[in-house]
């Protein structure tokens, strides 16, 4: 009887131990967490460049540089070339992602969310890296349609897009402002507050 009780005692003793555990393990992995969203911070004058500036304007304040969102073709699902600079003027989500990504498939209920709450004033672009073997257009427009989601789904069949922005990860997603400039990314799955807060820097 004895033993029984010291092995439900040690038994109770070390369930609490690994529960303390993974509640501290929990607490140190989120603040050592790296921010996943990356600004792209204006570039800072050289000394020649505002020893420059100050010579032609004393009241002038240092232009801010941006950089500029390269432009790509995509495609519709019906095979209609779609241009990144068709949506200059409005603030673009540009998110890509394929339908055998664990990590896509996980932070797109976020982002339709968003669409919908959005999508009169940002423009989600969801770029599909449609390789024509792993990913087809078929196999993405399915997934899609199977999910219930109805955010614009474009398809990189000629991976003009990956290409242009070096996409080597996924899911990853630029936010750009309405003026065309590339403001932040966000590389891996990303939650509805850091989805706010990017579209927040291009709003």
């Amino acid at each position: 009887m004895n033993r029984k009780k010291t092995f439900l005692i040690l038994l109770l003793v070390l369930i609490l131990l690994l529960g303390g555990a993974s509640v501290l393990y929990n607490s140190l992995g989120q603040q050592a967490a790296p921010e996943q969203l990356s600004v792209r911070q204006a570039q800072e004058p050289t000394v020649q460049e505002t020893a420059a500036q100050e010579t032609i304007s004393e009241t002038t304040a240092p232009q801010e540089q941006k950089t500029p969102a390269p432009d790509f073709t995509v495609y519709d699902a019906e095979g209609n070339e779609v241009k990144l600079s068709d949506f200059l003027g409005k603030p673009v989500v540009l998110n890509f992602w394929a339908s055998w990504c664990g990590p896509c498939k996980m932070e797109m209920p976020e982002f339709h969310e968003k669409y919908l709450a959005l999508g009169q004033d940002v423009q989600f672009l969801m770029i599909n890296l449609t390789d024509g073997s792993r990913e087809t257009v078929e196999a993405a427009s399915s997934y899609i349609t199977s999910q219930g989601y109805t955010f614009p789904v474009l398809y990189d069949t000629q991976s003009n897009a990956a290409w242009t922005y070096g996409i080597y990860s996924i899911p990853t997603t630029i936010f750009i402002d309405a003026e065309g400039y590339a403001i932040a990314q966000a590389t891996g799955a990303i939650n509805a507050g850091t989805l706010q807060r990017g579209i927040d820097l291009i709003s």
